[in-house]
């Protein structure tokens, strides 16, 4: 064949793009396992972080059955689906199941004596997916940590919300305003010291910080049949 041809040129295309691609696919394939394995580290290293334990993602792994002693998955009237795994469960695709069919995860932890309940997050922010974890106290109603984190956000806006300057500000803040379910919001301009349900915003993250107030409000509000039968 005739290499200057229009016709070598294209089936010399086609090899390269069809040896690129076997090779991609190999290596995906080949490191599914590891990638599956580091995303399970890190969530236990997240869920872990908000209740004060702060560890590497390998040390995750070893220490967080001696927090987390309990891995309910919630129906919507806060009985448990012994059927399902809370840690397999994927928010982004229960989010778009009816609320009914919808598997609600929460983690039970003890430290120091102590019991806390570990509610996982997702939402959306200005261009992406956000998420994050809120642990509670055993009052089922003071925030004791929280992590968040992010897809695409803005650098120095919106994707500020996974830095822990925003993060610590909802330590001590409540969700509860005597029985009534209020959330905690972030709130463009701050809030005044006295206000237990609210956060300052990020300055020129206005829709980010929105949206965060949106996923916890939306994700918590499915917890409280359990909290009250608890």
């Amino acid at each position: 064949m005739n290499r200057n041809s229009n016709a070598y040129t294209f089936i010399f295309a086609i090899i390269l793009v069809v040896v690129a691609a076997s090779l991609l696919a190999f290596v995906s394939e080949s490191t599914k396992e590891r990638r599956a394995n580091n995303i399970k580290l890190e969530k236990m290293q997240n869920i872990l972080s908000t209740i004060g334990i702060n560890v590497s993602r390998e040390e995750a792994g070893e220490v967080f059955t001696n927090y987390v002693k309990q891995e309910l998955s919630l129906k919507l009237d806060g009985s448990v689906d012994v059927n399902v795994k809370a840690f397999d469960v994927n928010l982004n695709h229960e989010l778009k199941k009816n609320k009914n069919e919808q598997r609600f995860p929460i983690y039970v932890a003890e430290k120091d004596g102590k019991k806390y309940y570990v509610i996982p997050l997702y939402g959306a922010g200005l261009w992406d997916a956000i998420w994050g974890y809120m642990a509670f106290a055993d009052d089922e109603n003071t925030i004791v940590g929280a992590s968040f984190d992010h897809a695409g956000e803005t650098p120095g806006l919106g994707a500020e919300i996974n830095q822990s300057w925003f993060e610590d500000q909802f330590i001590g803040d409540q969700i509860m305003k005597g029985s009534k379910f209020v959330s905690v919001k972030v709130v463009k301009g701050g809030t005044p010291e006295s206000n237990k349900h609210g956060v300052d915003g990020l300055s020129g993250g206005t829709i980010t910080a929105d949206g965060v107030s949106a996923m916890i409000e939306e994700r918590l509000k499915h917890y409280l049949a359990y909290f009250k039968n608890n």
